[in-house]
């Protein structure tokens, strides 16, 4: 080899009178038939020498489908390990999965439509399901030929998909216009052309194949001297091992025959001494049809060669007819290693399958003597070409019974190299998931050779395995996801050993974005409707904080898919027994972070999920409280003025409850609370008002100071809520109004009890007492009607905030065009932004200028010199007292504003409202119900008696926190947990009805699809 480049190979160069010894006359009719040459090696080698490769590059042939093939001419000694270093190092192939080589006539044969319709299906689809190398003899004749066709027409039907490997190895002496392909500096690209007519006993490359070796011996127009270098080749490869995450299989070799002649006879006879697993094509003629033939018929050899070689046959000499018997006798008598496809046969299966079926007999066949291996490395060769179906049928039969510790290592090379086929064949054939998982270190190898990476707590030890997982946020940073493991405190329980198991698989594969892993492990989860929220939640989390341009979409509908799946499996559940079912949404689970149903549908603003009926009935319930549902309201508000009426049939309860009293059952009941705060929120407001227009004083009045200690009260219930619930108090807008109405308060307060600031702090309070007004708003989201309009104002307030953004560029650039022309040098800050800013603002509304027109010009109406606090500034005047500045252009100006500020602008906020209304109105009912959630959680918790009665209620809060420690809280209608063995029938019924929803969602596909 060269020493100067590393990527040139040794050739042989022929010279001139090395032709007497080396006949160029072609045995025509095989692929790859060679002399009877006897000629002594070292005779021969006193006629070439050795020197670096000067035929190397890509080759461009041209036509319509403009594709370029990498080249090289390569000495016919050349070792393999070169040869395999070239094509996956230099040439950057993907090491194959199999090596499918495929032999036959050279010469052009017919091979019926249907026949070659099933050999093109069949060989693309082994290549690409297996990631496959297809090495052929290259040139354009023959079985070769149909190779390329196939390539051809899967790369054009399917160019987004993975490329079609094709190497072509062929004899450099046969080429035709192989001078084109020669240049010391290499070919990049070298125009070879197609000349079938002019290439004589010569042949021309395939335009097809992707790559090319082409073997030089010294020799020109001797055909067949490939044979010894692609046999090595395909020796060397099939001791390398398969490049499958942790699989030690070596990479398998197959040979696929065409029709055929002797050569073709030499090359399967030499295949099957090697243990070379060979598949015969029947019907495509010559030899293929001989060996089929006799391999299910009593036919004798010559019989069957007379009948299919037809007139060849009669040119055959004694000598070459026994040798042609010897050799079929051999490859007959390893049977094992032969599978015959017959393309005719009614019940016939897929040539890949064939082809595939091949190399497992022969794998069976040869380690029989293994026992269990001989069946383990025959599932390795099935997962590496992601063949589930072979599996099913071969594999997984009632003549081996795996035990479920078996398939451990074939459950994590699926799960690794993303083959979700064959996780569920695997769970379906014995599998135990809670098994598998429960090995500490599977884990750790899982996550860590999947694309995601593991951020651990500071606070959590070191190391954690996925038992420990109490709860999974996911956060999207740049090109890495991260996980935040919170353990849980609590030991779990042994019988959630399954639920963990399938959680942990689940959130693997929603993590990783993979739709069909996740849909398998989500049947393996029995806590279905959580698990389904969950995901849901940890997909859009995901798909805010994604920079991929793509990606956020795939995670949103893979959300929006399990959003479905909750809600298909609630209403199963909720038709069946709505009671059952309302227990699942209030269901503490341990898993999912000791949240519920509900809350991570809110969480992950899952409206139609919330807007379902049985959701809505179950807030409907814990808004009454312990009073019927249908209670009239004006009873309602009766009953709260006079009491005494429930002790009467004027008002209906629920249900009997002896722990309560009917009077505490009325008054501790959401829908009571609401309407009490509602009338003590408006005396609020009253009592306010009334302090700020009448009883103002320097010394605060009894009433005013009634006033500062009921804002007090609500201070100590924004104080309680914001302990209670800190994370969700400060991203709900209610709340922020509350807390920046009570700072103004508090600074109004301040300013107002001092003297020079009295005025001062009054102007705060009024401003408050706005805050306080727009707080108000809170209480119609309880209203259908009113309610969702709250939302289409937040939404048009938001709109209109960007929008001013835009009209603020008009107003400042007109403003300040014109004030420049009209005044000259005017220093007073409050002159100058009245005229550069709030006048051109108020003629958006219709109020023209008049200074912009000198027929309007009043000398009255403004200053000189600008020294009257009370007046503009004059424009600069001529010695008529009239404006000096063009009127024409004031005027022009005037009118372009004009044009786009009032008409281009303002039309273009009415149009962003009304979108925004639209939107909103098309999904009135769903953002009604899921907002009024809020409302009744927060009316729920809320202590019994109004402001500014509630701060007896803080104060008993108060102290039964400090002192009486060990008090009894009341229920809570939101989070309900259950006992074991309750926990364990509800999660088994649901299960049930999830396989209901799935069976009736499946059968809804099919019928639409018929």
């Amino acid at each position: 080899m060269d020493t100067r480049s590393k990527e040139k190979q040794v050739q042989t160069v022929p010279t001139d009178t090395f032709d007497d010894f080396w006949p160029k006359k072609p045995d025509t009719t095989d692929e790859a038939k060679a002399g009877d040459i006897t000629t002594d090696t070292q005779k021969k080698s006193k006629y070439f020498h050795e020197v670096p490769t000067d035929a190397f590059g890509d080759i461009n042939f041209g036509g319509f489908w403009q594709k370029n093939s990498t080249y090289m001419r390569v000495s016919a000694d050349t070792k393999p390990e070169l040869l395999y270093e070239l094509l996956t190092d230099k040439w950057k192939l993907s090491p194959p999965n199999l090596v499918v080589s495929v032999t036959g006539g050279a010469q052009h044969f017919y091979l019926k439509s249907h026949l070659r319709k099933i050999f093109h299906r069949g060989l693309i689809k082994v290549a690409q399901t297996t990631s496959a190398w297809i090495i052929t003899g290259g040139t354009h004749a023959g079985v070769m030929r149909h190779v390329g066709q196939a390539v051809r027409e899967y790369a054009l039907s399917n160019t987004r998909r993975q490329k079609i490997v094709a190497i072509g190895v062929a004899p450099w002496g046969v080429i035709h216009n192989k001078a084109a392909l020669v240049h010391d500096d290499g070919c990049f690209p070298a125009h070879y052309v197609i000349d079938t007519q002019g290439q004589g006993d010569l042949t021309c490359l395939d335009n097809n194949h992707t790559h090319f070796l082409l073997v030089d011996n010294g020799t020109n127009g001797e055909y067949g001297v490939e044979i010894e270098l692609r046999t090595e080749l395909e020796k060397y490869i099939s001791v390398r091992l398969v490049s499958f995450k942790l699989s030690p299989i070596k990479i398998p070799v197959v040979c696929v025959v065409v029709n055929g002649g002797f050569g073709t006879l030499k090359t399967i006879h030499s295949a099957i001494n090697k243990g070379i697993p060979c598949m015969i094509l029947e019907g495509s003629g010559r030899l293929a049809d001989v060996i089929a033939n006799l391999h299910s018929t009593s036919f004798l050899i010559h019989q069957l060669m007379q009948k299919f070689f037809g007139q060849e046959y009669e040119n055959f000499s004694t000598q070459q007819i026994v040798d042609w018997k010897l050799k079929i006798q051999e490859i007959m008598k390893k049977s094992d290693l032969l599978t015959i496809f017959r393309a005719s046969k009614d019940d016939q299966k897929n040539m890949d399958v064939a082809i595939l079926l091949a190399l497992l007999k022969a794998s069976k066949k040869t380690d029989e003597s293994l026992g269990d291996e001989s069946w383990k490395m025959r599932l390795e060769l099935a997962i590496a070409w992601n063949r589930a179906d072979l599996a099913k049928t071969e594999i997984f039969t009632e003549e081996k019974m795996w035990k479920s510790i078996n398939l451990h290592w074939a459950m994590k090379l699926a799960l690794v190299d993303n083959k979700p086929d064959f996780v569920s064949l695997l769970l379906e054939n014995g599998v135990c998931l809670e098994d598998f998982l429960d090995e500490a270190t599977l884990y750790n190898e899982i996550y860590e050779t999947s694309a995601v990476h593991i951020l651990y707590n500071p606070f959590l030890p070191e190391r954690l395995n996925l038992n420990d997982i109490y709860i999974v946020w996911i956060w999207e940073v740049r090109a890495s996801n991260f996980l935040f493991f919170f353990t849980e405190t609590e030991t779990q329980r042994e019988d959630d050993a399954k639920k963990v198991a399938g959680r942990d698989l689940f959130l693997w594969a929603v993590v990783q974005n993979n739709k069909e892993m996740a849909k398998i492990a989500w049947d393996q989860c029995r806590d279905c409707m959580s698990a389904a929220l969950a995901a849901s939640k940890i997909l859009k989390k995901m798909a805010n904080e994604s920079l991929d341009a793509d990606e956020p979409q795939e995670m949103l509908e893979l959300a929006s898919h399990y959003e479905d799946h909750a809600i298909g499996v609630f209403s199963e559940c909720y038709k069946n027994n709505e009671e059952r079912a309302q227990k699942l949404l209030v269901r503490i689970s341990r898993l999912w972070g000791k949240t519920t149903c509900l809350r991570l549908a809110l969480e992950a603003d899952n409206k139609n999920f919330v807007s379902q009926s049985g959701v809505q009935d179950l807030l409907t319930q814990i808004w009454c409280g312990e009073l019927s549902v249908n209670n009239p309201v004006w009873r309602v508000l009766v009953c709260m003025v006079f009491f005494p009426l429930i002790y009467t049939k004027f008002l209906a309860f629920s249900k009997q409850s002896e722990e309560y009293s009917k009077l505490e059952r009325l008054y501790c009941s959401p829908q009571v609370k609401f309407y009490g705060n509602i009338v003590s929120y408006f005396a609020f407001l009253f009592l306010f008002a009334y302090v700020l227009m009448i009883d103002f004083q320097r010394t605060p009045s009894v009433v005013e100071l009634v006033l500062y200690f009921w804002l007090f009260t609500l201070v100590c219930e924004e104080i309680r809520q914001f302990y209670e619930k800190a994370k969700v108090y400060i991203k709900e807008l209610w709340n922020i109004l509350d807390v920046l109405s009570i700072l103004l308060f508090v600074l109004g307060l301040g300013f107002r009890l001092t003297t020079k600031l009295f005025y001062g702090g009054k102007i705060i309070l009024c401003i408050d007492f706005v805050v306080f007004c727009l707080r108000l708003m809170a209480i119609f989201t309880i209203n259908r009607t009113l309610g969702p309009k709250i939302i289409i104002v937040k939404k048009m307030m938001r709109d209109m905030f960007f929008f001013m953004f835009l009209l603020t560029i008009w107003v400042v650039a007109y403003g300040v065009a014109k004030q420049g022309i009209l005044v000259h040098n005017d220093s007073r800050l409050d002159w100058m932004m009245r005229g550069a800013i709030y006048e051109p603002y108020l003629i958006i509304f219709g109020s023209f200028p008049d200074n912009v027109d000198k027929v309007r010009f009043d000398i009255n109406s403004c200053s000189m010199n600008g020294t009257d606090p009370l007046k503009p500034k004059c424009p600069v005047l001529d010695e008529n007292q009239m404006p000096v500045f063009p009127e024409w252009i004031t005027i022009v100006m005037l009118c372009v504003y004009l044009l786009f500020a009032n008409i281009l602008l303002l039309n273009l906020l009415i149009a962003i409202f009304n979108y925004t209304f639209d939107e909103i109105q098309d999904n009135t009912d769903k953002i009604w119900k899921y907002q009024r959630y809020q409302l009744i959680k927060e009316y729920y918790s809320r202590p019994v008696p109004p402001p500014p009665f509630i701060i007896f209620s803080h104060l008993y809060l108060f102290i039964r926190k400090l002192v009486l420690w060990n008090a009894s809280a009341r229920n809570n209608e939101f989070k309900k947990d259950f006992t074991p063995k309750e926990e364990v029938k509800l999660l088994s019924w649901e299960a049930l009805m999830r396989d209901r929803y799935l069976l009736s969602a499946r059968q809804a596909k099919n019928q639409s699809i018929e």
